[in-house]
């Protein structure tokens, strides 16, 4: 696959699931925070934000929609240009139980996809995520089946919303091929490749060239590293020709024993990096051209 000259998308993934505050106290937790950090993140440099929402009062990861729709109308009324990538991961945890691994136990969040999106179908963000296969998240099990992502893949795309392919393994790679020439994802696609999650790809450059390799020709990309590997893996993604993408979602660091004090921190690290690997990061208007958006939403 051909390198992607020219500036280079960056997202910020804001807040996701697992990050607590008690580990950082920057990462966002109500909708006023997550919206507020955004638009910091979007003024450092972000093109994209991506979205997850929490329970304002536990902390925990939530799928209600109220707290995506209140999130993305602050981003909004702030009048600041951001894509706004909203997530549909919640809804896809399995725990087997432990007296019967064939009942959802302690810690499953397991929904039926059409309800799993509806948030996204209602909303029609410009961008929303969609994990397109099963994996081991440590010691929980991400699960996504086929026949739940082919209902989601047609749903979204019919709902004219663009999917941003998460992949963790090759294979998923190979699976949204098979949407794609089933039609039930529309061409050209554009992919993030997620490296360094526990018992998934691991965060090395020759991970990333692998899954490169494998994507369609007319794809965009970008990619992600976990934790401490999240700088490294910017700097690869750059090298490579890819997008790129930070935030407390991914990593709680700035650098080694320093605590990142905002998601705009990290992004502006990730701009220096792009800068100093002869590119620039694009601009909202840039990134949709980049990724055949039709207009802010």
């Amino acid at each position: 696959m051909s390198a992607q000259p020219g500036p280079v998308v960056i997202t910020c993934a804001v807040t996701g699931s697992a990050p607590t505050r008690e580990r950082n106290f920057a990462v966002p937790v109500t909708p006023a925070e997550i919206a507020h950090s955004a638009i910091e993140a979007a003024d450092a440099g972000a093109a994209m934000v991506h979205i997850h929402v929490r329970d304002p009062e536990s902390g925990k990861a939530s799928g209600d929609p109220s707290l995506y729709w209140e999130v993305a109308s602050r981003i909004h009324d702030s009048g600041r240009d951001v894509i706004v990538n909203i997530s549909t991961g919640f809804g896809g945890f399995f725990n087997p139980g432990t007296d019967d691994p064939g009942v959802a136990g302690e810690g499953s969040n397991i929904m039926l996809p059409l309800p799993r999106i509806q948030h996204v179908l209602d909303m029609k963000p410009e961008v929303c995520s969609l994990d397109v296969g099963t994996a081991n998240f440590g010691d929980r099990v991400f699960m996504n089946t086929a026949p739940h992502l082919r209902s989601m893949s047609q749903a979204i795309s019919e709902a004219g919303v663009k999917p941003e392919i998460e992949v963790f393994e090759a294979g998923h790679i190979l699976f949204a091929r098979h949407l794609i020439e089933r039609g039930l994802l529309r061409s050209p696609p554009h992919f993030q490749l997620c490296l360094g999650v526990s018992w998934c790809m691991p965060a090395t450059s020759e991970a990333m060239a692998f899954m490169v390799s494998l994507l369609p020709d007319d794809a965009t990309w970008s990619v992600f590293g976990l934790g401490s590997s999240q700088f490294p893996t910017v700097r690869e993604g750059v090298r490579q020709g890819g997008h790129v993408r930070v935030g407390l979602e991914d990593n709680l660091y700035l650098e080694r024993g320093v605590l990142a004090p905002s998601n705009a921190a990290l992004v502006d690290k990730a701009v220096s990096i792009v800068r100093d690997e002869g590119r620039r990061e694009a601009t909202a208007a840039e990134a949709r051209a980049i990724l055949g958006l039709k207009s802010a939403c």
